[in-house]
Protein backbone atom coordinates (compact mmCIF):
# COMPACT_ATOMS: atom_id res chain seq x y z
CA UNK A 1 0.00 0.00 0.00
CA UNK A 2 1.36 3.19 -1.18
CA UNK A 3 1.69 6.08 1.98
CA UNK A 4 3.66 8.53 0.65
CA UNK A 5 6.90 9.76 -2.36
CA UNK A 6 9.97 10.85 -1.74
CA UNK A 7 10.30 14.52 -2.44
CA UNK A 8 13.27 17.24 -2.55
CA UNK A 9 17.05 16.39 -1.94
CA UNK A 10 17.44 12.76 -1.00
CA UNK A 11 20.84 11.54 0.16
CA UNK A 12 22.15 7.89 0.36
CA UNK A 13 21.53 7.39 3.94
CA UNK A 14 18.14 10.24 4.37
CA UNK A 15 15.05 11.33 2.81
CA UNK A 16 12.32 13.73 2.71
CA UNK A 17 8.72 11.94 2.23
CA UNK A 18 5.14 13.38 1.59
CA UNK A 19 2.78 11.14 3.25
CA UNK A 20 -1.09 10.70 3.09
CA UNK A 21 -0.84 10.49 6.73
CA UNK A 22 0.95 11.27 9.72
CA UNK A 23 3.61 8.92 10.68
CA UNK A 24 5.05 7.83 13.94
CA UNK A 25 8.20 8.79 15.26
CA UNK A 26 9.90 4.66 14.94
CA UNK A 27 7.85 3.80 12.09
CA UNK A 28 9.86 1.32 9.47
CA UNK A 29 8.65 2.40 5.85
CA UNK A 30 10.15 0.75 2.64
CA UNK A 31 11.14 3.18 0.01
CA UNK A 32 10.44 1.17 -3.26
CA UNK A 33 13.83 2.28 -5.16
CA UNK A 34 14.52 0.99 -8.37
CA UNK A 35 17.54 -0.30 -7.11
CA UNK A 36 15.25 -2.92 -4.52
CA UNK A 37 13.29 -2.30 -1.44
CA UNK A 38 14.98 -0.11 0.78
CA UNK A 39 14.18 0.19 4.63
CA UNK A 40 13.45 3.27 6.20
CA UNK A 41 12.70 4.40 10.09
CA UNK A 42 10.93 7.56 10.63
CA UNK A 43 12.82 10.01 12.61
CA UNK A 44 11.40 13.35 12.77
CA UNK A 45 7.75 14.45 11.54
CA UNK A 46 5.41 17.52 11.10
CA UNK A 47 1.85 18.18 10.19
CA UNK A 48 1.51 21.78 8.26
CA UNK A 49 -1.74 23.16 7.26
CA UNK A 50 -2.37 26.06 4.55
CA UNK A 51 -5.19 27.71 5.51
CA UNK A 52 -3.97 27.81 9.38
CA UNK A 53 -0.37 28.88 8.41
CA UNK A 54 -0.24 32.22 8.53
CA UNK A 55 -3.13 33.59 10.83
CA UNK A 56 -2.94 36.36 12.94
CA UNK A 57 -5.90 35.70 15.13
CA UNK A 58 -8.60 34.04 16.83
CA UNK A 59 -11.29 34.93 14.60
CA UNK A 60 -9.41 34.17 11.76
CA UNK A 61 -7.99 31.01 13.30
CA UNK A 62 -11.72 30.03 13.46
CA UNK A 63 -12.56 31.00 10.47
CA UNK A 64 -9.20 28.47 8.66
CA UNK A 65 -10.20 25.89 10.76
CA UNK A 66 -13.48 25.45 8.84
CA UNK A 67 -11.83 26.08 5.72
CA UNK A 68 -9.40 23.25 6.70
CA UNK A 69 -11.59 21.03 7.50
CA UNK A 70 -13.35 21.38 3.73
CA UNK A 71 -10.59 21.35 1.82
CA UNK A 72 -8.89 17.46 1.64
CA UNK A 73 -5.78 19.01 0.16
CA UNK A 74 -5.16 21.48 2.92
CA UNK A 75 -3.03 18.97 5.42
CA UNK A 76 0.54 17.94 4.55
CA UNK A 77 2.49 15.22 6.33
CA UNK A 78 6.13 15.59 6.17
CA UNK A 79 8.85 13.42 7.62
CA UNK A 80 12.38 12.94 7.98
CA UNK A 81 13.12 9.28 6.84
CA UNK A 82 16.55 7.45 8.02
CA UNK A 83 17.85 5.03 5.40
CA UNK A 84 18.78 1.22 7.07
CA UNK A 85 19.63 -0.34 3.73
CA UNK A 86 18.14 -2.66 1.53
CA UNK A 87 15.78 -5.24 2.60
CA UNK A 88 16.24 -8.42 1.44
CA UNK A 89 20.20 -8.04 2.55
CA UNK A 90 19.04 -6.26 6.00
CA UNK A 91 17.10 -9.90 6.57
CA UNK A 92 20.11 -11.59 5.70
CA UNK A 93 21.91 -9.56 8.53
CA UNK A 94 23.66 -7.52 6.09
CA UNK A 95 23.33 -3.59 6.21
CA UNK A 96 23.98 -2.18 2.91
CA UNK A 97 23.17 1.43 1.96
CA UNK A 98 22.20 2.32 -1.67
CA UNK A 99 25.14 3.90 -3.33
CA UNK A 100 22.35 6.51 -5.10
CA UNK A 101 19.99 8.11 -3.29
CA UNK A 102 16.40 6.78 -4.17
CA UNK A 103 14.97 9.41 -6.79
CA UNK A 104 12.38 12.02 -5.62
CA UNK A 105 8.69 10.87 -6.61
CA UNK A 106 10.03 7.04 -5.28
CA UNK A 107 6.93 5.16 -3.64
CA UNK A 108 6.96 5.00 -0.09
CA UNK A 109 5.20 1.95 1.32
CA UNK A 110 3.99 0.53 4.92
CA UNK A 111 6.49 -2.51 6.17
CA UNK A 112 4.78 -5.31 6.45
CA UNK A 113 4.99 -8.03 9.31
CA UNK A 114 6.82 -10.22 6.74
CA UNK A 115 9.26 -7.05 5.80
CA UNK A 116 10.31 -6.95 9.51
CA UNK A 117 10.13 -10.23 11.69
CA UNK A 118 13.34 -11.46 10.35
CA UNK A 119 14.89 -8.89 10.97
CA UNK A 120 13.91 -7.75 14.78
CA UNK A 121 13.26 -11.67 15.61
CA UNK A 122 16.12 -13.88 14.42
CA UNK A 123 16.01 -17.38 14.37
CA UNK A 124 18.79 -18.65 17.03
CA UNK A 125 19.85 -19.25 20.98
CA UNK A 126 21.65 -16.35 21.07
CA UNK A 127 18.60 -14.58 20.51
CA UNK A 128 16.39 -13.66 23.51
CA UNK A 129 13.28 -11.65 23.18
CA UNK A 130 13.27 -8.22 25.01
CA UNK A 131 10.16 -6.88 24.42
CA UNK A 132 7.70 -5.67 20.93
CA UNK A 133 8.35 -2.76 18.43
CA UNK A 134 7.10 0.19 19.84
CA UNK A 135 5.42 1.48 16.49
CA UNK A 136 4.57 -2.55 15.43
CA UNK A 137 3.97 -4.14 18.77
CA UNK A 138 2.75 -7.39 16.28
CA UNK A 139 6.86 -7.65 15.72
CA UNK A 140 8.79 -8.99 18.55
CA UNK A 141 11.75 -7.45 19.54
CA UNK A 142 15.19 -9.55 20.27
CA UNK A 143 18.68 -8.60 21.54
CA UNK A 144 22.18 -10.75 21.04
CA UNK A 145 23.12 -12.15 24.06
CA UNK A 146 26.61 -12.86 23.02
CA UNK A 147 26.83 -9.57 21.79
CA UNK A 148 26.56 -8.10 25.50
CA UNK A 149 28.59 -10.33 26.89
CA UNK A 150 32.03 -9.91 24.32
CA UNK A 151 31.02 -5.90 23.47
CA UNK A 152 29.31 -4.25 26.96
CA UNK A 153 26.71 -2.59 27.29
CA UNK A 154 25.04 0.44 28.69
CA UNK A 155 21.72 1.34 30.18
CA UNK A 156 20.98 4.68 30.38
CA UNK A 157 17.70 6.40 31.34
CA UNK A 158 16.18 8.97 34.06
CA UNK A 159 15.31 7.76 37.40
CA UNK A 160 11.66 5.77 37.12
CA UNK A 161 12.12 5.15 33.05
CA UNK A 162 12.65 0.79 33.51
CA UNK A 163 16.30 0.59 34.04
CA UNK A 164 16.39 -1.41 36.71
CA UNK A 165 13.19 -3.41 34.49
CA UNK A 166 15.72 -3.97 31.93
CA UNK A 167 18.40 -5.15 33.74
CA UNK A 168 16.23 -7.87 35.42
CA UNK A 169 15.32 -9.30 31.98
CA UNK A 170 18.40 -9.42 30.72
CA UNK A 171 19.64 -11.16 33.89
CA UNK A 172 16.85 -13.52 33.66
CA UNK A 173 17.13 -14.55 30.31
CA UNK A 174 21.05 -15.44 30.85
CA UNK A 175 20.05 -16.98 34.03
CA UNK A 176 17.71 -19.33 31.74
CA UNK A 177 20.12 -20.09 29.87
CA UNK A 178 22.37 -20.87 32.54
CA UNK A 179 24.69 -18.33 32.64
CA UNK A 180 26.52 -16.48 35.30
CA UNK A 181 25.37 -12.58 36.03
CA UNK A 182 26.77 -10.49 39.28
CA UNK A 183 24.60 -6.94 39.75
CA UNK A 184 26.21 -4.45 42.19
CA UNK A 185 23.07 -3.23 43.74
CA UNK A 186 23.62 -0.04 45.59
CA UNK A 187 20.10 0.57 46.33
CA UNK A 188 18.66 -2.81 47.07
CA UNK A 189 16.51 -2.90 44.02
CA UNK A 190 16.85 -6.51 43.07
CA UNK A 191 17.23 -8.53 45.99
CA UNK A 192 13.25 -9.35 46.02
CA UNK A 193 13.56 -10.57 42.61
CA UNK A 194 11.59 -13.57 42.78
CA UNK A 195 13.66 -15.53 40.37
CA UNK A 196 14.31 -19.18 41.51
CA UNK A 197 18.24 -19.08 40.96
CA UNK A 198 18.79 -15.99 42.90
CA UNK A 199 21.75 -15.72 45.14
CA UNK A 200 22.07 -12.59 47.39
CA UNK A 201 25.06 -11.58 48.95
CA UNK A 202 25.54 -8.74 51.51
CA UNK A 203 29.18 -7.83 49.91
CA UNK A 204 31.99 -7.98 52.71
CA UNK A 205 35.16 -6.55 52.78
CA UNK A 206 38.49 -9.03 54.42
CA UNK A 207 40.44 -5.91 55.21
CA UNK A 208 43.26 -8.28 55.23
CA UNK A 209 42.98 -8.71 51.51
CA UNK A 210 43.42 -4.41 51.13
CA UNK A 211 46.56 -2.85 50.87
CA UNK A 212 47.23 0.58 53.03
CA UNK A 213 45.66 2.92 50.76
CA UNK A 214 42.15 0.70 50.53
CA UNK A 215 41.91 -0.08 53.95
CA UNK A 216 42.33 3.85 54.82
CA UNK A 217 39.62 4.15 52.87
CA UNK A 218 37.26 1.89 54.29
CA UNK A 219 38.14 2.94 57.75
CA UNK A 220 37.34 6.23 56.39
CA UNK A 221 39.97 8.16 57.21
CA UNK A 222 40.18 11.21 55.37
CA UNK A 223 42.79 11.54 51.90
CA UNK A 224 43.92 14.77 53.76
CA UNK A 225 45.05 13.58 56.87
CA UNK A 226 48.26 13.05 55.83
CA UNK A 227 49.86 11.58 59.31
CA UNK A 228 46.80 9.42 59.79
CA UNK A 229 47.49 7.95 56.66
CA UNK A 230 51.24 7.35 57.69
CA UNK A 231 50.67 5.27 60.12
CA UNK A 232 48.02 3.48 59.17
CA UNK A 233 51.00 2.58 56.43
CA UNK A 234 53.52 1.94 58.97
CA UNK A 235 51.03 -0.60 61.21
CA UNK A 236 49.70 -2.29 58.57
CA UNK A 237 52.15 -4.93 58.48
CA UNK A 238 52.13 -8.78 56.94
CA UNK A 239 52.58 -9.75 60.72
CA UNK A 240 49.15 -7.91 61.27
CA UNK A 241 47.60 -9.26 58.23
CA UNK A 242 48.27 -12.68 59.35
CA UNK A 243 47.96 -12.42 63.11
CA UNK A 244 44.63 -14.65 63.89
CA UNK A 245 43.02 -11.20 65.79
CA UNK A 246 43.51 -9.05 62.98
CA UNK A 247 42.00 -5.58 64.64
CA UNK A 248 44.08 -6.31 68.17
CA UNK A 249 46.99 -6.74 66.42
CA UNK A 250 46.48 -3.41 64.33
CA UNK A 251 45.68 -1.32 67.22
CA UNK A 252 48.63 -2.47 68.84
CA UNK A 253 51.03 -1.69 65.92
CA UNK A 254 49.35 1.66 65.77
CA UNK A 255 49.93 2.42 69.89
CA UNK A 256 53.38 1.22 69.42
CA UNK A 257 53.93 3.79 66.93
CA UNK A 258 52.39 6.49 69.03
CA UNK A 259 54.61 5.35 71.79
CA UNK A 260 57.87 5.16 69.78
CA UNK A 261 56.92 8.94 68.19
CA UNK A 262 55.14 10.58 71.19
CA UNK A 263 58.32 12.98 72.45
CA UNK A 264 60.19 14.08 68.97
CA UNK A 265 56.26 13.89 67.05
CA UNK A 266 54.11 15.00 69.28
CA UNK A 267 51.20 15.10 66.07
CA UNK A 268 51.64 11.26 66.08
CA UNK A 269 49.58 10.75 69.72
CA UNK A 270 46.76 12.72 67.94
CA UNK A 271 46.69 10.91 64.62
CA UNK A 272 47.36 7.64 66.12
CA UNK A 273 44.51 8.63 68.55
CA UNK A 274 42.05 9.28 65.75
CA UNK A 275 43.43 6.11 64.12
CA UNK A 276 42.43 3.82 66.54
CA UNK A 277 38.97 5.35 66.58
CA UNK A 278 39.11 4.47 63.24
CA UNK A 279 39.84 1.01 64.55
CA UNK A 280 37.24 0.98 67.03
CA UNK A 281 34.43 1.72 64.36
CA UNK A 282 35.31 -0.92 62.04
CA UNK A 283 34.87 -3.52 65.05
CA UNK A 284 31.39 -2.54 65.86
CA UNK A 285 30.47 0.40 63.85
CA UNK A 286 31.12 -1.52 60.52
CA UNK A 287 31.41 -5.21 61.74
CA UNK A 288 29.10 -6.82 59.29
CA UNK A 289 31.10 -5.09 56.38
CA UNK A 290 34.64 -5.49 57.22
CA UNK A 291 35.32 -9.34 58.58
CA UNK A 292 38.96 -10.69 58.87
CA UNK A 293 37.19 -13.99 58.70
CA UNK A 294 36.23 -13.99 55.28
CA UNK A 295 38.94 -15.32 53.62
CA UNK A 296 37.44 -15.54 50.04
CA UNK A 297 34.14 -13.19 48.84
CA UNK A 298 34.39 -14.05 45.13
CA UNK A 299 33.90 -17.99 46.59
CA UNK A 300 30.19 -16.65 47.92
CA UNK A 301 29.44 -16.04 44.09
CA UNK A 302 27.64 -18.99 42.48
CA UNK A 303 28.15 -20.11 39.00
CA UNK A 304 25.09 -20.25 36.95
CA UNK A 305 22.65 -18.08 38.91
CA UNK A 306 21.86 -14.07 39.43
CA UNK A 307 23.79 -13.13 41.81
CA UNK A 308 22.82 -10.06 44.11
CA UNK A 309 25.97 -8.16 45.29
CA UNK A 310 24.23 -6.12 47.98
CA UNK A 311 26.47 -2.92 48.87
CA UNK A 312 23.75 -0.75 50.01
CA UNK A 313 24.98 -0.92 53.70
CA UNK A 314 28.28 0.25 52.50
CA UNK A 315 29.50 3.93 52.67
CA UNK A 316 30.30 5.13 48.61
CA UNK A 317 33.73 4.85 49.70
CA UNK A 318 33.69 1.16 51.43
CA UNK A 319 31.51 0.09 48.06
CA UNK A 320 33.53 1.66 45.79
CA UNK A 321 36.66 -0.16 47.17
CA UNK A 322 34.77 -3.75 47.48
CA UNK A 323 33.53 -3.04 43.89
CA UNK A 324 37.04 -2.59 42.78
CA UNK A 325 38.31 -5.68 45.26
CA UNK A 326 35.66 -7.90 43.17
CA UNK A 327 36.20 -6.67 39.73
CA UNK A 328 39.83 -7.15 39.93
CA UNK A 329 39.21 -10.72 41.15
CA UNK A 330 36.49 -11.66 39.16
CA UNK A 331 38.95 -10.41 35.97
CA UNK A 332 42.19 -12.72 37.08
CA UNK A 333 39.32 -15.31 37.45
CA UNK A 334 38.46 -15.46 33.71
CA UNK A 335 41.90 -14.80 32.93
CA UNK A 336 43.15 -17.92 34.60
CA UNK A 337 40.35 -19.88 33.07
CA UNK A 338 41.09 -19.03 29.67
CA UNK A 339 45.08 -19.77 30.45
CA UNK A 340 43.92 -23.12 31.53
CA UNK A 341 41.49 -23.94 28.90
CA UNK A 342 43.20 -22.74 25.56
CA UNK A 343 46.99 -23.57 26.71
CA UNK A 344 46.96 -26.06 29.26
CA UNK A 345 48.63 -23.84 31.71
CA UNK A 346 49.05 -24.60 35.51
CA UNK A 347 47.44 -21.38 37.37
CA UNK A 348 47.92 -20.45 40.60
CA UNK A 349 44.43 -20.74 41.79
CA UNK A 350 41.29 -23.21 39.82
CA UNK A 351 39.79 -21.01 38.30
CA UNK A 352 35.88 -20.46 39.86
CA UNK A 353 33.94 -19.32 36.61
CA UNK A 354 34.02 -22.05 34.05
CA UNK A 355 32.52 -20.24 31.66
CA UNK A 356 31.36 -16.64 30.76
CA UNK A 357 30.20 -13.97 33.32
CA UNK A 358 28.13 -10.86 32.78
CA UNK A 359 28.61 -7.89 35.37
CA UNK A 360 26.25 -5.15 35.74
CA UNK A 361 27.43 -1.60 37.48
CA UNK A 362 24.17 -0.14 39.12
CA UNK A 363 24.64 3.98 39.65
CA UNK A 364 27.86 3.42 37.64
CA UNK A 365 28.08 7.16 37.58
CA UNK A 366 29.03 6.70 41.61
CA UNK A 367 31.65 4.19 40.76
CA UNK A 368 33.09 5.20 37.07
CA UNK A 369 32.98 9.13 37.07
CA UNK A 370 33.92 11.51 34.34
CA UNK A 371 35.81 13.94 37.31
CA UNK A 372 37.84 11.44 39.76
CA UNK A 373 40.03 8.15 39.16
CA UNK A 374 38.45 5.63 41.42
CA UNK A 375 39.61 1.83 41.87
CA UNK A 376 36.84 0.87 40.74
CA UNK A 377 37.22 3.16 37.91
CA UNK A 378 40.17 1.59 36.72
CA UNK A 379 39.30 -2.28 37.02
CA UNK A 380 35.91 -1.34 35.03
CA UNK A 381 38.20 0.48 32.27
CA UNK A 382 40.30 -2.53 32.56
CA UNK A 383 36.87 -4.93 31.97
CA UNK A 384 35.76 -2.92 29.19
CA UNK A 385 38.82 -2.84 27.47
CA UNK A 386 39.87 -6.25 27.64
CA UNK A 387 36.95 -8.34 28.86
CA UNK A 388 36.04 -9.94 25.19
CA UNK A 389 38.71 -11.72 25.67
CA UNK A 390 38.32 -13.28 28.70
CA UNK A 391 34.24 -13.84 28.64
CA UNK A 392 33.45 -11.30 31.02
CA UNK A 393 30.73 -8.87 29.56
CA UNK A 394 30.04 -5.49 31.47
CA UNK A 395 27.31 -3.43 31.83
CA UNK A 396 26.67 -0.26 33.14
CA UNK A 397 23.27 1.75 34.41
CA UNK A 398 23.44 5.07 34.67
CA UNK A 399 20.57 8.14 35.06
CA UNK A 400 23.10 10.49 34.98
CA UNK A 401 25.47 10.09 31.10
CA UNK A 402 27.03 13.35 31.46
CA UNK A 403 28.76 12.41 34.71
CA UNK A 404 30.14 8.90 33.26
CA UNK A 405 33.60 9.01 32.17
CA UNK A 406 33.56 9.11 28.43
CA UNK A 407 36.61 6.11 27.66
CA UNK A 408 34.50 3.80 29.40
CA UNK A 409 31.09 4.28 27.66
CA UNK A 410 32.50 4.79 24.35
CA UNK A 411 33.83 0.67 25.02
CA UNK A 412 29.69 0.22 25.45
CA UNK A 413 29.48 -1.82 22.23
CA UNK A 414 25.36 -1.42 22.78
CA UNK A 415 22.90 0.84 24.32
CA UNK A 416 19.53 0.82 25.53
CA UNK A 417 18.52 4.74 25.99
CA UNK A 418 15.21 5.53 27.76
CA UNK A 419 13.67 8.80 28.42
CA UNK A 420 16.61 11.01 28.79
CA UNK A 421 15.55 15.18 29.45
CA UNK A 422 19.04 16.92 30.09
CA UNK A 423 20.75 18.46 27.22
CA UNK A 424 23.98 17.47 28.49
CA UNK A 425 22.89 13.79 28.97
CA UNK A 426 21.82 13.54 25.51
CA UNK A 427 25.11 15.18 23.87
CA UNK A 428 26.95 12.66 25.88
CA UNK A 429 24.92 9.93 24.70
CA UNK A 430 25.32 11.39 20.78
CA UNK A 431 28.61 11.26 21.60
CA UNK A 432 29.07 7.84 22.68
CA UNK A 433 26.70 6.33 19.92
CA UNK A 434 27.51 6.67 16.35
CA UNK A 435 24.69 4.71 15.14
CA UNK A 436 22.10 7.09 16.98
CA UNK A 437 21.21 10.53 14.65
CA UNK A 438 20.36 13.79 16.58
CA UNK A 439 16.86 13.30 15.13
CA UNK A 440 16.54 10.27 17.23
CA UNK A 441 18.28 11.96 20.33
CA UNK A 442 15.66 15.01 20.14
CA UNK A 443 12.85 12.18 20.73
CA UNK A 444 14.24 10.91 23.85
CA UNK A 445 12.51 13.29 25.80
CA UNK A 446 9.07 12.18 24.04
CA UNK A 447 9.55 8.34 25.64
CA UNK A 448 7.58 6.89 27.88
CA UNK A 449 8.02 4.41 30.74
CA UNK A 450 9.27 0.91 29.05
CA UNK A 451 9.93 2.51 25.48
CA UNK A 452 13.95 2.58 24.85
CA UNK A 453 16.14 3.08 21.80
CA UNK A 454 17.89 0.24 21.06
CA UNK A 455 21.29 0.65 19.19
CA UNK A 456 24.78 -1.03 18.56
CA UNK A 457 25.71 -4.37 17.79
CA UNK A 458 23.19 -6.52 20.06
CA UNK A 459 20.93 -5.26 17.57
CA UNK A 460 20.58 -5.92 13.41
CA UNK A 461 18.94 -2.34 13.31
CA UNK A 462 18.44 0.72 15.54
CA UNK A 463 14.92 0.05 16.83
CA UNK A 464 13.01 1.94 19.19
CA UNK A 465 11.27 -0.74 21.58
CA UNK A 466 8.65 -1.32 24.28
CA UNK A 467 10.41 -3.31 26.91
CA UNK A 468 8.82 -6.52 28.44
CA UNK A 469 7.44 -6.24 32.29
CA UNK A 470 9.26 -8.58 34.44
CA UNK A 471 6.39 -9.63 37.17
CA UNK A 472 9.12 -11.39 39.36
CA UNK A 473 10.42 -8.11 39.92
CA UNK A 474 8.89 -5.43 42.60
CA UNK A 475 11.25 -3.29 43.64
CA UNK A 476 12.49 -0.04 42.09
CA UNK A 477 8.65 1.01 41.05
CA UNK A 478 7.69 4.47 42.58
CA UNK A 479 6.14 4.48 45.79
CA UNK A 480 2.43 4.92 46.41
CA UNK A 481 3.08 7.61 48.98
CA UNK A 482 -0.87 8.46 49.55
CA UNK A 483 -1.96 4.49 50.07
CA UNK A 484 1.10 4.90 52.97
CA UNK A 485 -0.12 7.41 54.96
CA UNK A 486 -3.39 6.28 54.69
CA UNK A 487 -2.80 3.02 56.02
CA UNK A 488 -0.74 4.44 58.89
CA UNK A 489 -3.53 6.94 59.55
CA UNK A 490 -5.70 4.16 60.21
CA UNK A 491 -3.36 1.79 62.05
CA UNK A 492 -2.76 5.17 64.73
CA UNK A 493 -6.31 5.37 65.09
CA UNK A 494 -6.44 1.65 66.31
CA UNK A 495 -3.39 2.17 68.31
CA UNK A 496 -5.22 5.43 69.65
CA UNK A 497 -8.28 4.14 70.38
CA UNK A 498 -6.72 0.75 72.12
CA UNK A 499 -4.90 2.63 74.20
CA UNK A 500 -7.83 4.61 75.34
CA UNK A 501 -9.69 1.11 76.32
CA UNK A 502 -6.82 -0.12 78.24
CA UNK A 503 -6.28 3.40 80.24
CA UNK A 504 -10.29 3.10 80.95
CA UNK A 505 -10.28 -0.60 81.47
CA UNK A 506 -7.09 0.00 84.34
CA UNK A 507 -9.01 3.24 85.96
CA UNK A 508 -12.59 0.71 86.41
CA UNK A 509 -10.19 -1.83 88.04
CA UNK A 510 -8.74 1.01 90.27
Amino acid sequence: MIIGYVIGESRPTKITALSSRPLSIGEYTIIDSEEGKILGLVEKTYVSSVALADVKNFDEAAESKEIAEINRRDKGYTSQIMILGFLDKLQKGQAIIPAIPPLPGTEILEATSQDLEKIFGPDGVQWIKIGSLLRNPEIVAKVNLNKIVSRHIGILAMTGMGKSNLVSLIAKQINDLNGTVIIFDYHDDYSSLSIPKINVIDAKINPRLLDAESLGEVLEIRDNASIQQRILRMAFTNQVKESKEFWEALNDQVEEIIQLNKKDKKEYTYSGGRVQDKIDDAQHKFSDILDPGVMDPIGLIKEGRINILNISSLSEKQANVAMSYYLQELLNDRKDAIRAKNIKQTTKRNPRFGSSIFVVIEEAHVFIPKTEDTQAKYWASKIAREGRKFGIGLGVVSQRPRSLDPNIVSQMGSLAIMKIIQEDDQSQIASAAESISKNLVEQLTSLNVGDAILVGQWVNLPSIVHIEQVKEKTMGADQDAVTEWAVAKKFNGIAKESTQKLIQKDLLVD
